[in-house]
């Protein structure tokens, strides 16, 4: 499978793997507002970022962990990022980030569903986990809206999170 030319829509969104061509709309987004509940920071330069996606292509093009691209369909866009990682695990994890002026648009549910359900028609997953930082109650109330319950809890150097297990709606 070519793993790379996925496409996945939803009503308003054209979410595809991330590629080279992703790099500076995506890099002029991470801030450190954005990624105060991620588990990563903002990269210091294009470069520094530069290393990092180069290490997701092989992995999206051998379809085990996933960097999507997230664009508005009528105008190109990006709108953030979703992440589908380790679809080899019985219960692959979701993850989301959406730039800062587009927040409250309800588009993070969205990719988020359309994601998962793309995912269980591809790699046959029943559920998803779906860590999100305590204090996110943004991202708290995506994962319940789409059916996710709490199961458990992890502690971080940067954030103490829960961690929702989402099921799959074909």
């Amino acid at each position: 499978m070519q793993w790379s030319t996925t496409e996945i829509t939803s009503e308003r969104l054209s979410i595809r793997p991330f590629s080279a061509a992703d790099a500076n709309d995506a890099f002029g987004c991470i801030t450190p507002t954005l990624t105060r509940y991620l588990s990563f920071d903002p990269a210091p330069s294009t470069a520094v970022f530069e290393t990092i996606w180069r290490g997701w292509l092989p992995k999206i093009e051998a379809g085990v962990d996933f960097a999507f691209t997230i664009r508005d369909r009528a105008t190109g866009s990006l709108i953030g990022l979703a992440g589908l990682h380790r679809t080899g695990d019985t219960e692959p994890e979701l993850g989301i980030w959406v730039r800062e002026d587009q927040h409250g648009n309800g588009y993070g549910r969205e990719a988020v569903q359309a994601v998962a359900t793309w995912a269980a028609s591809s790699f046959g997953s029943a559920a998803f986990i779906y860590p999100v930082a305590k204090q996110n109650a943004s991202s708290r109330k995506l994962a319940e809206a789409l059916g996710g319950v709490v199961f458990s809890e992890r502690t971080a150097p940067k954030y103490d999170s829960v961690v929702y297990r989402i099921p799959a709606t074909n």
